[in-house]
C-alpha cells in the first residue's frame, strides 16, 4: 500500500468498500501502487497495468493494454470507439466483485503476463485518423497553419483530429477548428 493513495480509498463515496475490495485484489498480485491521474494505478517497474476508478453508474479496473486480454464472456468494455489498448471491467457494487474474483484474478494475472512479456496495443498513426474536410481545407489554404499543426506533437494532432470529427454538423466543426486556430499557430494543444 503507497500511503499517497489512502486518500483516495478513506474519501466516502458510495464505491468506497468496492474500491477497497479491489485494491486487495490488486495488491495481492504484487504490483506496486501509485497516484496517477487522481486514481490508484498498479504499476509493474514504469509500466501502467490496472487502474482503479469509478463513475456514477460503476466502479472499474482499467486495464492499460486490455485489447491485449483474452475476454471469452465478452465483460471488458472499451469506453469509447476512439480508445485503443485500455478495457474496463466494470462493477455495480462490492457484491458483484466478490462473485467476479476468480475472473478479476485471470485477467489481473494475464494482463501481468502481457506486460512481461512486452507486448503492447499497436496503435493507429495519427495520419489514420479522420480528418475533417473543414480542417482540411484550412490547413491547405493556410501553409502557417498547416506547418504549426504538423509540428504539434502527435498526441496534440489527434486531440484537435478527434474533438473537430467528432461534432456532428459541419457548422459546429466549422465552429471548432475556426475557435483552436489561434491555439494551433502558437503550438498548444487542445487542453494547453
Amino acid at each position: 500500500m503507497n500511503p499517497k493513495v489512502d486518500w483516495f480509498f478513506a474519501k466516502e463515496t458510495k464505491w468506497q468498500e468496492a474500491y477497497e475490495e479491489l485494491r486487495s485484489m490488486v495488491l495481492a498480485t504484487g504490483l506496486q501502487e501509485e497516484l496517477k491521474w487522481g486514481c490508484p494505478c498498479y504499476t509493474r517497474g514504469s509500466n501502467n497495468i490496472v487502474l482503479i476508478h469509478g463513475f456514477k453508474d460503476y466502479c472499474a479496473l482499467l486495464f492499460m493494454q486490455g485489447a491485449l486480454l483474452k475476454d471469452p464472456k465478452k465483460r471488458l468494455i472499451q469506453q469509447t470507439k476512439n480508445v485503443q489498448a485500455q478495457r474496463q471491467l466494470r462493477f455495480a457494487g462490492v457484491e458483484e466483485i466478490k462473485k467476479s474474483r476468480s475472473v478479476i484474478a485471470a485477467l489481473l494475472k494475464e494482463a501481468i503476463a502481457i506486460d512481461k512479456a512486452g507486448l503492447k496495443v499497436k496503435l493507429k498513426k495519427t495520419s489514420e485518423f479522420e480528418m475533417p474536410k473543414e480542417f482540411r481545407s484550412l490547413l491547405n489554404a493556410m501553409p502557417d497553419l498547416k506547418k504549426a499543426f504538423y509540428a504539434l506533437t502527435p498526441g496534440r494532432q489527434r486531440g484537435y483530429l478527434l474533438y473537430f470529427s467528432s461534432a456532428k454538423q459541419s457548422k459546429t466543426r466549422e465552429a471548432r477548428v475556426e475557435k483552436y486556430l489561434p491555439f494551433i499557430l502558437k503550438g498548444k494543444g487542445l487542453e494547453d
